[in-house]
Protein backbone atom coordinates (compact mmCIF):
# COMPACT_ATOMS: atom_id res chain seq x y z
CA UNK A 1 0.00 0.00 0.00
CA UNK A 2 1.51 3.32 -1.07
CA UNK A 3 1.66 6.43 1.10
CA UNK A 4 -0.42 8.91 -0.89
CA UNK A 5 0.36 11.75 1.50
CA UNK A 6 4.04 11.77 0.54
CA UNK A 7 3.29 12.98 -3.00
CA UNK A 8 0.65 15.52 -2.10
CA UNK A 9 1.55 19.12 -1.20
CA UNK A 10 1.35 20.19 2.39
CA UNK A 11 -2.02 21.89 2.74
CA UNK A 12 -0.61 24.16 5.46
CA UNK A 13 2.34 25.46 3.45
CA UNK A 14 0.53 28.06 1.32
CA UNK A 15 -1.80 29.33 4.04
CA UNK A 16 1.29 29.72 6.26
CA UNK A 17 3.01 31.83 3.65
CA UNK A 18 -0.07 33.95 3.11
CA UNK A 19 -0.39 34.42 6.85
CA UNK A 20 3.19 35.60 7.06
CA UNK A 21 2.57 38.13 4.28
CA UNK A 22 -0.50 39.35 6.13
CA UNK A 23 1.47 39.59 9.36
CA UNK A 24 4.22 41.56 7.60
CA UNK A 25 1.67 44.00 6.18
CA UNK A 26 0.10 44.38 9.61
CA UNK A 27 3.52 45.04 11.12
CA UNK A 28 4.35 47.63 8.48
CA UNK A 29 1.04 49.41 8.98
CA UNK A 30 1.41 49.35 12.76
CA UNK A 31 4.94 50.73 12.52
CA UNK A 32 4.38 53.48 9.96
CA UNK A 33 0.77 54.59 10.47
CA UNK A 34 -1.79 55.25 13.15
CA UNK A 35 -4.50 53.25 11.41
CA UNK A 36 -6.55 50.95 13.66
CA UNK A 37 -5.26 47.51 12.65
CA UNK A 38 -7.38 44.44 13.48
CA UNK A 39 -5.53 42.14 15.83
CA UNK A 40 -2.96 44.85 16.42
CA UNK A 41 -1.13 42.99 19.13
CA UNK A 42 2.39 41.69 18.91
CA UNK A 43 3.26 39.44 16.00
CA UNK A 44 5.91 36.80 16.39
CA UNK A 45 9.03 37.21 14.33
CA UNK A 46 11.40 40.00 13.45
CA UNK A 47 9.70 43.36 12.90
CA UNK A 48 12.44 44.38 10.48
CA UNK A 49 11.40 41.64 8.05
CA UNK A 50 8.27 43.66 7.27
CA UNK A 51 10.23 46.47 5.60
CA UNK A 52 9.64 44.86 2.21
CA UNK A 53 6.07 46.14 2.45
CA UNK A 54 7.00 49.70 3.44
CA UNK A 55 6.37 50.90 -0.15
CA UNK A 56 2.86 49.46 0.01
CA UNK A 57 2.20 51.55 3.11
CA UNK A 58 3.56 54.54 1.21
CA UNK A 59 1.11 53.86 -1.60
CA UNK A 60 -1.79 53.79 0.87
CA UNK A 61 -0.70 57.04 2.53
CA UNK A 62 -0.26 58.66 -0.89
CA UNK A 63 -3.71 57.52 -1.96
CA UNK A 64 -5.16 58.96 1.24
CA UNK A 65 -3.64 62.36 0.55
CA UNK A 66 -4.58 62.18 -3.11
CA UNK A 67 -8.20 61.31 -2.30
CA UNK A 68 -8.49 64.36 -0.05
CA UNK A 69 -6.99 66.57 -2.76
CA UNK A 70 -9.44 65.16 -5.29
CA UNK A 71 -12.43 65.67 -2.97
CA UNK A 72 -11.38 69.23 -2.11
CA UNK A 73 -10.93 69.99 -5.80
CA UNK A 74 -14.37 68.61 -6.61
CA UNK A 75 -15.89 70.74 -3.88
CA UNK A 76 -14.49 73.83 -5.55
CA UNK A 77 -11.79 74.61 -3.02
CA UNK A 78 -8.67 76.33 -4.27
CA UNK A 79 -5.47 74.54 -5.16
CA UNK A 80 -3.65 75.88 -2.10
CA UNK A 81 -6.38 74.69 0.25
CA UNK A 82 -6.57 71.30 -1.42
CA UNK A 83 -2.80 70.87 -1.17
CA UNK A 84 -2.78 71.76 2.52
CA UNK A 85 -5.64 69.35 3.22
CA UNK A 86 -3.82 66.57 1.35
CA UNK A 87 -0.69 67.12 3.42
CA UNK A 88 -2.79 67.24 6.57
CA UNK A 89 -4.37 63.89 5.74
CA UNK A 90 -0.97 62.28 5.24
CA UNK A 91 0.24 63.66 8.56
CA UNK A 92 -2.92 62.37 10.21
CA UNK A 93 -2.50 58.89 8.71
CA UNK A 94 1.09 58.59 9.92
CA UNK A 95 0.60 60.38 13.22
CA UNK A 96 3.35 62.83 12.16
CA UNK A 97 5.78 59.98 12.84
CA UNK A 98 8.25 60.93 10.11
CA UNK A 99 7.96 64.67 10.74
CA UNK A 100 8.78 64.03 14.39
CA UNK A 101 11.82 62.00 13.34
CA UNK A 102 12.98 64.78 11.05
CA UNK A 103 12.69 67.39 13.81
CA UNK A 104 14.56 65.21 16.33
CA UNK A 105 17.30 64.46 13.81
CA UNK A 106 17.74 68.14 12.96
CA UNK A 107 17.93 69.05 16.64
CA UNK A 108 20.42 66.30 17.40
CA UNK A 109 22.71 66.82 14.43
CA UNK A 110 22.58 70.59 14.77
CA UNK A 111 22.71 70.99 18.53
CA UNK A 112 25.05 68.27 19.78
CA UNK A 113 28.83 68.37 19.79
CA UNK A 114 29.51 64.73 20.56
CA UNK A 115 27.87 61.54 19.34
CA UNK A 116 26.48 60.84 22.80
CA UNK A 117 25.05 64.34 23.14
CA UNK A 118 23.45 64.16 19.69
CA UNK A 119 21.71 60.90 20.58
CA UNK A 120 20.60 62.37 23.90
CA UNK A 121 19.05 65.39 22.18
CA UNK A 122 17.32 63.17 19.62
CA UNK A 123 15.69 61.22 22.43
CA UNK A 124 14.38 64.43 24.07
CA UNK A 125 10.69 64.90 23.26
CA UNK A 126 11.05 68.68 23.23
CA UNK A 127 11.60 70.38 19.89
CA UNK A 128 14.38 72.91 19.39
CA UNK A 129 15.21 75.62 16.91
CA UNK A 130 16.77 73.28 14.35
CA UNK A 131 13.74 71.02 14.49
CA UNK A 132 11.29 73.87 14.01
CA UNK A 133 13.23 75.24 11.05
CA UNK A 134 13.51 71.77 9.47
CA UNK A 135 9.75 71.18 9.82
CA UNK A 136 8.89 74.57 8.36
CA UNK A 137 11.19 74.00 5.41
CA UNK A 138 9.92 70.50 4.67
CA UNK A 139 6.22 71.32 5.00
CA UNK A 140 6.69 74.45 2.90
CA UNK A 141 8.51 72.50 0.20
CA UNK A 142 5.81 69.81 0.13
CA UNK A 143 3.12 72.44 -0.16
CA UNK A 144 4.98 74.39 -2.85
CA UNK A 145 5.71 71.26 -4.88
CA UNK A 146 2.06 70.14 -4.85
CA UNK A 147 0.79 73.63 -5.58
CA UNK A 148 3.16 74.03 -8.52
CA UNK A 149 2.18 70.68 -9.99
CA UNK A 150 -1.52 71.45 -9.74
CA UNK A 151 -1.47 75.12 -10.69
CA UNK A 152 0.40 74.40 -13.91
CA UNK A 153 -2.64 72.34 -15.02
CA UNK A 154 -0.19 70.00 -16.67
CA UNK A 155 -0.06 66.25 -16.69
CA UNK A 156 3.12 64.53 -15.63
CA UNK A 157 4.12 63.99 -19.24
CA UNK A 158 2.84 64.12 -22.78
CA UNK A 159 2.07 60.41 -22.70
CA UNK A 160 -0.52 60.94 -19.97
CA UNK A 161 -2.04 64.15 -21.34
CA UNK A 162 -5.21 62.49 -22.55
CA UNK A 163 -6.00 60.54 -19.40
CA UNK A 164 -4.68 62.48 -16.41
CA UNK A 165 -5.78 65.92 -15.24
CA UNK A 166 -3.82 68.08 -12.85
CA UNK A 167 -5.74 66.41 -10.02
CA UNK A 168 -4.70 62.99 -11.29
CA UNK A 169 -1.11 64.20 -11.50
CA UNK A 170 -1.19 65.09 -7.81
CA UNK A 171 -2.50 61.63 -6.87
CA UNK A 172 0.12 59.92 -9.02
CA UNK A 173 2.87 62.10 -7.56
CA UNK A 174 1.84 61.44 -3.96
CA UNK A 175 1.64 57.67 -4.52
CA UNK A 176 5.02 57.51 -6.29
CA UNK A 177 6.64 59.71 -3.64
CA UNK A 178 5.12 57.61 -0.87
CA UNK A 179 6.39 54.34 -2.32
CA UNK A 180 9.90 55.52 -3.17
CA UNK A 181 10.45 57.33 0.13
CA UNK A 182 9.42 54.27 2.16
CA UNK A 183 11.70 52.10 0.03
CA UNK A 184 14.51 54.52 0.90
CA UNK A 185 13.78 53.95 4.59
CA UNK A 186 14.13 50.19 4.14
CA UNK A 187 17.40 50.47 2.23
CA UNK A 188 18.90 52.87 4.77
CA UNK A 189 17.82 50.61 7.63
CA UNK A 190 19.58 47.70 5.92
CA UNK A 191 22.78 49.56 5.04
CA UNK A 192 23.38 51.45 8.29
CA UNK A 193 24.20 49.88 11.65
CA UNK A 194 22.09 50.80 14.66
CA UNK A 195 23.40 53.96 16.35
CA UNK A 196 22.08 52.83 19.73
CA UNK A 197 21.27 49.40 21.08
CA UNK A 198 18.10 50.37 22.94
CA UNK A 199 16.27 52.33 20.26
CA UNK A 200 13.11 51.31 18.43
CA UNK A 201 14.89 50.59 15.16
CA UNK A 202 17.57 48.55 16.91
CA UNK A 203 15.09 46.55 18.97
CA UNK A 204 13.10 45.78 15.82
CA UNK A 205 15.95 43.65 14.49
CA UNK A 206 18.20 43.62 11.45
CA UNK A 207 16.70 43.96 8.00
CA UNK A 208 17.22 40.85 5.85
CA UNK A 209 18.85 41.56 2.51
CA UNK A 210 15.93 40.06 0.62
CA UNK A 211 13.49 42.34 2.44
CA UNK A 212 15.52 45.44 1.54
CA UNK A 213 15.78 44.33 -2.09
CA UNK A 214 12.05 43.61 -2.29
CA UNK A 215 11.27 47.03 -0.82
CA UNK A 216 13.56 48.68 -3.33
CA UNK A 217 11.99 46.70 -6.16
CA UNK A 218 8.44 47.53 -5.11
CA UNK A 219 9.24 51.21 -4.77
CA UNK A 220 10.91 51.44 -8.16
CA UNK A 221 8.24 49.31 -9.84
CA UNK A 222 5.48 51.55 -8.47
CA UNK A 223 7.22 54.66 -9.77
CA UNK A 224 7.89 52.99 -13.12
CA UNK A 225 4.21 52.10 -13.55
CA UNK A 226 3.00 55.58 -12.61
CA UNK A 227 5.62 57.96 -13.97
CA UNK A 228 6.71 58.35 -17.56
CA UNK A 229 10.33 58.47 -18.68
CA UNK A 230 11.85 61.74 -17.52
CA UNK A 231 9.83 61.99 -14.32
CA UNK A 232 10.66 58.38 -13.39
CA UNK A 233 14.39 58.79 -13.97
CA UNK A 234 14.58 62.08 -12.09
CA UNK A 235 12.56 60.69 -9.19
CA UNK A 236 14.67 57.55 -8.77
CA UNK A 237 17.92 59.48 -9.15
CA UNK A 238 16.85 62.07 -6.59
CA UNK A 239 15.93 59.37 -4.07
CA UNK A 240 19.23 57.56 -4.58
CA UNK A 241 21.26 60.74 -4.13
CA UNK A 242 19.29 61.98 -1.11
CA UNK A 243 19.37 58.58 0.60
CA UNK A 244 23.10 58.26 0.04
CA UNK A 245 23.84 61.76 1.35
CA UNK A 246 21.72 61.35 4.47
CA UNK A 247 23.07 57.86 5.16
CA UNK A 248 26.65 59.17 5.03
CA UNK A 249 25.68 62.14 7.21
CA UNK A 250 24.01 59.89 9.80
CA UNK A 251 27.00 57.57 9.92
CA UNK A 252 29.39 60.46 10.46
CA UNK A 253 27.18 62.17 13.02
CA UNK A 254 26.02 59.28 15.21
CA UNK A 255 27.51 56.13 13.71
CA UNK A 256 24.38 54.69 12.10
CA UNK A 257 20.61 54.85 12.05
CA UNK A 258 17.85 55.45 14.55
CA UNK A 259 14.11 55.55 13.99
CA UNK A 260 14.40 59.34 13.84
CA UNK A 261 17.03 59.14 11.11
CA UNK A 262 14.82 56.82 9.06
CA UNK A 263 11.95 59.28 9.45
CA UNK A 264 14.16 62.12 8.28
CA UNK A 265 15.20 60.08 5.24
CA UNK A 266 11.55 59.45 4.40
CA UNK A 267 10.71 63.15 4.57
CA UNK A 268 13.73 64.26 2.56
CA UNK A 269 13.28 61.67 -0.18
CA UNK A 270 9.55 62.36 -0.46
CA UNK A 271 10.33 66.04 -1.04
CA UNK A 272 13.02 65.06 -3.54
CA UNK A 273 10.54 62.98 -5.56
CA UNK A 274 7.89 65.70 -5.61
CA UNK A 275 10.44 68.30 -6.71
CA UNK A 276 11.82 65.92 -9.35
CA UNK A 277 8.34 65.33 -10.78
CA UNK A 278 7.76 69.07 -10.71
CA UNK A 279 10.96 69.61 -12.66
CA UNK A 280 9.80 67.06 -15.23
CA UNK A 281 6.60 69.03 -15.84
CA UNK A 282 8.36 72.29 -16.63
CA UNK A 283 7.76 73.39 -20.23
CA UNK A 284 10.78 73.09 -22.48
Amino acid sequence: MTDSTSDSPDPHQQPGRRQRWFDDLRLALMLLTRLPIPGGGAVDGNVARAVWLFPVVGVLVGLGGGAVFFAANRLGLGISTAALLAIGMQVLLTGALHEDGLADTADGFGGGRTRERKLEIMRDSRIGTYGVVALLLVLSLRFSALQELASNLLSISDELDETISHTGAIIVSLVAAGALSRAAMAVAWYLLPAARMDGLAASSGSVPRISALLALGLGIATAFLLLPGTAFLLAVASVAIMTGLLAVLAYRQIGGHTGDVLGAIQQATEIAVLLAIGAATLPV
